[in-house]
């Protein structure tokens, strides 16, 4: 019998005169009948809340939004106007964030497998730095240059710590088993450095490290600091960055660090280890997941007595993949009656052709819910839209900023003709 906590709400939320929720001053009713659902709501002054926090902590261009988390023009251009650059890890990121107006200057190109139409694009545009994560990469660097691909790109070398962050084993990046960079242990990391200070084909100018995504626990990025302050400071680079993944709290049981308070722990672990390099991070989680939630229509509520009951609703893993993938938790509530307690127990699933189509699976809602009523999901603006797919040949749901009263539409819902647009047959 718990009602939402406040907290996973976006930084506006708050209840109109009619009892409904609203966000940025919108009402959710009235984002629902005008957008239709499923519908990712977004908290404009939330991110910028999130992103001014970022910077605050870290500095102007040392936090560099991780792009992959949420990424349309609409959202470079804010990340980018408060002075955070972006993070881009295939050719398809970096296109979307050039059309909207962000110069590549501004942009640090990640990626295990760049191919070369990739790294070329990146040479010629001129992004700030190249992550290179492999000899392999190196060695298409080479041929790059060797054919007279410039200018010569500034590079970091990525390097895995041989740190293990607390989180699900598919978002652990750190531990020495992981097809990201160049292994510390084992030397391949230093034979990096070795090779690519004496290249003519790159300008070695730092190092990056990351050791995974929503990971709570402080301690972790300590040792990551720990460890990399270590390798970094004989070298003298003058920049390191130490990635992302600081966790945010999904469910009521969940806390996690603010934005300054990871700031704190690592600005004074690269102070209390003597690291003078520029120090940056790329944070994405924690600048939008909880700016979201989705809004979806429930449609079918099944009764099977003494076994649950089910909340069908008209999205599910097409536009929030994380539960079927990572067995994540997520809260569920009513927007016409956002902290009422939720007595009635369930699992909330999808429309999709699977069983494993599960969105919470154990999900609480009042218990005068029923067919036709708006339910939302809240902490989806992260990993919901940009993992999204077209299963079933379903159309992905549109993406509305709210801001002041005010609901701009910055990704349209796809049409029926749009999955056929890629169909030549």
């Amino acid at each position: 019998m718990t009602a939402l906590p406040r907290r996973l709400l976006p930084d506006t939320a708050d209840v109109g005169s009619d009892g409904w929720l609203t966000i940025g001053g919108c009402s959710i009713r009235d984002l629902a009948a005008e957008f239709g659902t499923p519908l990712f709501v977004y908290d404009e002054q939330h991110i910028r809340n999130r992103c001014r926090e970022a910077v605050a902590a870290f500095g102007p261009q040392q936090a560099v939004y991780a792009s992959k988390a949420f990424l349309c023009k609409a959202m470079a251009r804010i990340a980018y106007e408060e002075e955070m650059r972006l993070d881009v890890a295939t050719g398809g990121e970096l296109h979307t964030v050039l059309a909207a107006g962000v110069p590549a200057a501004s942009c640090v190109l990640h990626g295990n497998n760049k191919s070369v139409a990739e790294l070329t694009t990146a040479i010629t545009e001129r992004v700030r730095h190249i992550v290179v994560d492999s000899f392999d990469e190196l060695d298409r660097l080479d041929a790059l240059h060797e054919i007279g691909v410039g200018p010569t790109p500034d590079i970091l070398l990525r390097i895995t710590p041989g740190v293990h962050a607390h989180t699900h084993e598919f978002i652990a990046t750190g531990q020495d088993d992981s097809k990201f960079g160049f292994n510390l242990g084992n030397g391949d990391a230093m034979r990096a450095v070795e090779r690519a200070q004496a290249s003519p084909s790159v300008n070695l100018v730092g190092l990056h490290c990351h050791i995974g995504s929503n990971v709570f626990a402080a301690a972790s990025f300590g040792k990551a600091v720990e460890v990399m302050a270590g390798f970094a400071r004989p070298l003298g680079l003058p920049e390191l960055v130490l990635g992302g993944g600081l966790g945010v709290a999904y469910v009521e049981t969940e806390e996690a660090p603010t934005l300054t308070q990871w700031g704190h722990v690592l600005r004074d672990a690269c102070e209390s280890l003597g690291v003078t390099a520029r120090v940056s991070v790329e944070p994405g989680r924690s600048i939008v997941a909880s700016a979201a939630l989705t809004v979806y229509t429930l449609g079918t509520i099944k009764q099977i007595p003494g076994v649950r009951t089910y909340f069908s609703v008209d999205g599910g893993m097409s536009d929030n993949p994380r539960p079927v993938l990572y067995g994540s938790g997520y809260e569920s509530f009513l927007p016409r009656a956002p902290f009422a307690d939720r007595t009635q127990h369930g699992r909330l699933v999808g429309k999709h052709c699977e069983s494993g189509d599960v969105l919470l699976f154990d999900a609480k809602l009042p218990g005068d819910a029923r067919v036709g009523d708006v339910l939302a999901t809240p902490v989806t603006g992260a990993y919901g839209r940009s993992m999204g797919s077209n299963y079933n040949a379903i159309t992905r749901p549109p993406v509305v900023f709210a801001r002041d009263g005010d609901a701009r539409l910055v990704i349209r819902r796809e049409t029926f003709d749009d999955l056929l647009a890629t169909d030549v047959g």
